[in-house]
């Protein structure tokens, strides 16, 4: 790894670091990967650096994916923030932008001319934020020399969590045959003795293949078989997939065993994939939010990809953690606020029943420059990109296009009528939202989502400290949002920073016991208007996580009802009170106890 300290941040490309083993064009270090690089040295200039990183890796490939003419060598990388560029042997494979979603490669053309040299892999990766950038940014050139060094800048952003950078998802090197699975899309529908699975399989490298189709439940029995581009697959007496707690087998999956086999210069070429499938509906009423035709409630949290030491790297024993958190919790819910989360995350949630609104990583879009075409178009292809990895997922209910934009500007209208549009497009099966903190009768987006999600916080960014405010602020809220456009609501965030061990009686701001007084105005609230149309409360936030350096800011935000470490204040055992009874109440199931959280 080495961070380009040059003050163009381009002496890489200059000099040319790919064309060589970067240990050869200067010093290096070692780089864990997947991490963040922000935190891992005692370096405080790398703490917050703003630029190209370059790392480097060299591997033997087996002998055998280099000799066969019908095998395709790829590269993919889980996620890199933000911007990358990838070289092979000095030869570049691949450019990317966005910092959240996977990216590959077919490097068989450069690979397989050189079996027995090492494989290469040189990254150079920018986590500049522009204005057109999901999210934006802008770089600021501080020009006064009596109180700034020479070439000094500064990264400002306009969200409220740290910008960290890397290589934040695994990196791995796979083979199909060069006839291959390309993409799989599935959609169900079902009553209640049959449903069906439509698929369709798009096939890459020649017009000429067989494609047969099976589909196991979890013995492993096959259910119902098909074949073709493109069929539909009848199951009887199906078991749908339901949410955690809203059902005895929450996150039941379904197999489906796709495989081609196609003849290509007298080779058989067979590739096979494997995809889970959860049998659900979703259908969203003026008032309700039904999964499978019944109404379900979100009780649930807001998260973020954030941990001590790795920043938003990849970690299996973190995320093993929150997810027993999650249930310990009662919560059958969360948004992947404010970017789409690791697919190891997601594989989790379709398994466990876990609800999810997928989020695409447009936050803080506050300039009116974040609105022309050229952000746009990058928007758009965001979009894709999401949704073409998340699109089959059983646990994903709902799109979000956006975080609190500044939906009040007038260019607001036609921005997210298109991106809202061009979702709908790709998947016609799921609801779409954006989560808004605007004015109510200024919101130039919200007509054109299907369920209003929206932000506040009474008695802390407004009226701080005054409690008694929330029950008419809350209240007048939601009836003027209702009223407006006649769509259930969420309350996407709520919240209060508290200081674990931080006590005061009467509650005061940051101390344990105002943000428990806070939740529980809220919750008098949101128990009034859940019986008519909120569908759902997230709170802000599932655990503390950090943000860049400000006054209001002590190393991050404090939201958290668990710690940055990962254990509860004294809100997360009032938040799992609530959660459990809500469950209870809302359940068909015999009356669950707290204690069998992590037994279902």
């Amino acid at each position: 790894f080495r961070a380009d300290f040059s003050p163009g941040r381009d002496a890489g490309f200059v000099q040319r670091w790919y064309r060589q083993p970067l240990r050869e064009t200067g010093p290096v270090i070692d780089m864990p990967v997947p991490a963040s690089f922000n935190d891992i040295t005692q370096d405080p200039s790398l703490e917050n650096y703003i630029g190209w990183v370059w790392y480097e890796k060299e591997v033997l490939l087996p002998l055998r994916w280099l000799q066969d003419d019908h095998t395709r060598v790829v590269l993919r990388f889980g996620s890199a923030h933000y911007y990358s560029l990838v070289w092979v042997n000095g030869v570049q494979v691949v450019e990317h932008e966005g910092g959240h979603l996977p990216f590959e490669a077919d490097i068989s053309s450069v690979v397989q001319g050189s079996p027995g040299t090492p494989c290469r892999i040189t990254v150079a990766l920018n986590n500049t934020l522009t204005p057109h950038t999901l999210p934006p940014g802008s770089i600021e050139y501080m020009t006064d020399k009596a109180r700034y060094p020479r070439n000094y800048f500064v990264q400002n952003i306009r969200f409220d969590f740290f910008n960290y950078a890397g290589i934040h998802r695994p990196v791995v090197l796979y083979t199909t045959p060069s006839v291959y699975i390309d993409d799989i899309t599935v959609t169900t529908t079902s009553s209640d003795s049959v449903a069906l699975v439509q698929y369709q399989v798009s096939v890459v490298g020649s017009t000429f293949y067989s494609l047969s189709l099976n589909l196991r439940d979890q013995e492993g029995k096959v259910v119902a078989t098909g074949d073709g581009p493109a069929g539909e697959l009848k199951v009887l007496n199906p078991i749908l997939w339901w949410p955690y707690l809203m059902h005895e087998s929450p996150g039941y999956l379904y197999s489906l065993e796709v495989k081609m086999q196609a003849q290509v210069d007298g080779a058989l070429l067979e590739d096979v994939y494997t995809l889970p499938v959860g049998i659900r509906s979703v259908h969203v009423t003026s008032t309700q939010f039904l999964i499978n035709g019944r109404p379900f409630y979100f009780h649930g949290v807001n998260k973020h990809e954030d941990a001590d030491i790795r920043g938003k790297g990849l970690d299996w024993p973190l995320i093993a953690k929150d997810f027993n958190l999650l249930r310990w919790l009662g919560a059958n819910s969360f948004r992947t606020s404010h970017y789409p989360y690791a697919e190891e995350i997601m594989d989790l949630c379709d398994a466990y029943g876990i609800v999810v609104i997928d989020e695409c990583p447009a936050v803080g879009i506050k300039m009116p420059e974040s609105f022309g075409n050229k952000s746009l178009q990058h928007h758009l292809v965001v979009m894709e990109e999401l949704i073409r990895r998340d699109k089959n997922r059983p646990s994903v209910v709902m799109w979000s296009v956006a975080n609190e934009p500044a939906s009040q500007l007038p260019p607001a209208a036609f921005y997210f009528k298109t991106v809202i549009a061009h979702t709908k497009a790709l998947d016609p099966s799921r609801p779409v939202t954006f989560v808004t903190d605007a004015n109510y009768a200024l919101d130039l987006g919200a007509p054109y989502v299907d369920v209003i999600c929206v932000n506040s916080y009474f008695s802390w960014y407004h009226d701080p400290g005054h409690l008694e405010v929330i029950p008419l602020q809350l209240t007048a809220q939601f009836e003027n949002w209702y009223k407006t456009y006649q769509k259930p609501i969420i309350q996407s965030e709520y919240g209060a920073d508290s200081v674990p061990g931080l006590h005061s009686d009467p509650p005061l701001m940051f101390s344990e016991e105002y943000q428990k007084a806070m939740l529980g105005e809220y919750h008098s609230v949101f128990d009034k208007k859940r019986k008519d149309y909120v569908i759902g409360e997230l709170i802000w936030n599932f655990a503390d996580f950090m943000t860049n350096q400000g006054t209001t800011r002590v190393l991050g935000n404090k939201k958290g009802i668990f710690t940055r470490q990962r254990q509860p204040k004294a809100a997360a055992f009032v938040l799992r009170e609530r959660y459990w009874k809500i469950a209870n109440e809302s359940s068909c199931l015999p009356p669950v106890t707290k204690s069998h959280a992590l037994f279902l």
